[in-house]
């Protein structure tokens, strides 16, 4: 197991291994497993690929975000040209419903709104904008329409989670009125993200809380 500054230097490495991310204004502290990523980088989407490249890293158990995003001059956009580029861009995405999704931009944030079906097209909407030139956040505020019929939603994901390499009884799953919470410990990062994967690919679910622990 890493130590603080061994965590550290980890990180540090696989940012600069990661070619998405320039990480030359990127700062790193760690203590007890949780990692702080501080600085600035040129593009909204390297806020989440630093993000991605830090949870890989053995030994984290929680990340802290605070990057920000400097927009070079040469990728600054009005908030009309982003918001046709955001229209145009989900209306190419076949994983999104058209006319499903309204987006509003203020000063280079998105936000985007409507109602889905599922997780899956939420999320698909949200990572359309993150690569979109002037973006330098996005606001997911997607709803996923309840279903009528969200019986039996728990005994579904356990199923679920124990069809995959999951250890028995190291995760619970409680749910109610298609609210999902997951508590329970993993080992990996990984394998906290996995379980909540499984969790948002069961019908009915509109809502899932990740509670579990990365020992």
């Amino acid at each position: 197991m890493f130590d603080d500054k061994q965590l550290k230097q980890a990180v540090l490495d696989e940012l600069a291994w990661e070619p998405s991310v320039n990480a030359a204004h990127i700062g790193v502290t760690a203590k007890n497993g949780v990692v702080t990523l501080m600085g600035h980088v040129e593009i909204y989407a390297q806020k989440s690929a630093a993000e991605r490249a830090t949870r890989r890293v053995k030994g984290v158990k929680a990340v802290a975000e605070e990057l920000e995003v400097q927009l070079p001059f040469s990728f600054k956009r009005s908030d009309e040209e982003i918001a046709a580029a955001a229209i145009a861009r989900l209306a190419w995405d076949a994983a999104v419903p058209m006319d499903s999704v309204k987006v509003k931009v203020e000063k280079g944030w998105v936000t985007l709104t409507g109602e889905v079906d599922w997780h899956y097209q939420q999320q698909s909407a949200s990572d359309d904008i993150r690569g979109l030139s002037g973006v330098i956040g996005v606001s997911n505020d997607i709803k996923i329409k309840p279903r009528v019929n969200a019986e039996n939603i728990r005994e579904d994901i356990m199923v679920a989670l124990h069809r995959s390499w999951f250890e028995p009884n190291r995760i619970n799953v409680s749910s109610q009125g298609g609210k999902v919470q997951l508590t329970g410990s993993v080992h990996y990062w990984s394998e906290r993200e996995e379980a909540g994967s499984t969790a948002w690919a069961a019908p009915g679910v509109i809502s899932v809380e990740n509670d579990i622990r990365v020992d």
